[in-house]
């Protein structure tokens, strides 16, 4: 009877529990990750206005600008062009040898060459220059002190300028065209008697007067008196043939004196 009194009765005994692994419980506890990618975030619409705002990049060069300035640029690049392929085909004209488009057409070829554009050289020169042409100049003054006239020798004025660019690093434009091309003008426009054929004649001859009297001036000679009259006159001598050469060439100096001309 004691024995029955101290145990505990069937009702209050709790069930019995299988014993449980704690790392095995933990990982079926753990949640099972998905094979599936995270999902993308959600994208928030544009506000309003932020589609205006954006502009696309501008495109370089003429397509970058409106119609109306392409056309214009364009017009302009045209005109720009066929003046210079113009141009070109005139000063071709100019200096290629003589044809029929050339004879045709002389007066518009020679109203735009001159004087601006002038070439002094030929394409496919079938005679080049072959002679050594001086200008030279003599002159009377007359003496401050007894009024007599004082000849002055000739002086070779295309030596002197040989003399000033030779060696130069820098030569003058004016002492290598200068006198040379005032002679060409002058020849040019005379006949075979020197007297001048129209108005460029007489114009040619006041150039050329200019010019040696202004060489004459700074040289000293019109400090001995009043320059009363001068000459000028050309001296020709052929270009002799190279040593290699059996040619024959006349190499004696040819005279073409001008008449004195009174200033």
């Amino acid at each position: 009877m004691e024995s029955n009194e101290r145990e505990p009765a069937e009702a209050d005994i709790p069930p019995a529990v299988p014993p449980i692994d704690p790392p095995v419980a933990a990982a079926a506890a753990a949640p099972v990750p998905s094979a599936r990618p995270p999902a993308d975030p959600p994208v928030e619409p544009p506000a309003e206005g932020a589609a205006e705002r954006a502009t696309p990049p501008r495109v370089p060069g003429i397509a970058g600008l409106s119609a109306p300035y392409r056309v214009v640029t364009a017009l302009a690049l045209a005109v720009v062009g066929l003046a210079a392929c113009g141009h070109l085909a005139l000063v071709f004209l100019h200096v290629a040898p003589s044809n029929t488009v050339s004879k045709q057409h002389a007066q518009t070829v020679d109203g735009w060459i001159y004087p601006e554009f002038e070439q002094n050289w030929k394409l496919f020169a079938p005679n080049p220059l072959q002679q050594n042409i001086a200008v030279e100049v003599r002159a009377e003054v007359r003496s401050r002190l007894g009024g007599e006239l004082i000849p002055v020798g000739w002086r070779d004025l295309s030596a002197e300028d040989g003399a000033a660019i030779r060696h130069g690093l820098l030569p003058s434009h004016t002492r290598q065209n200068e006198l040379r091309r005032a002679w060409d003008f002058f020849t040019g426009s005379h006949d075979e008697d020197n007297k001048p054929i129209g108005e460029r004649g007489e114009l040619s001859e006041q150039y050329l007067r200019r010019i040696a009297l202004s060489r004459l001036t700074d040289d000293g000679t019109g400090a001995r008196g009043e320059i009363v009259r001068i000459q000028l006159r050309s001296a020709t001598r052929a270009v002799p043939a190279p040593p290699w050469s059996d040619e024959k060439t006349d190499t004696q100096t040819y005279y073409r004196e001008l008449p004195w001309w009174t200033l």
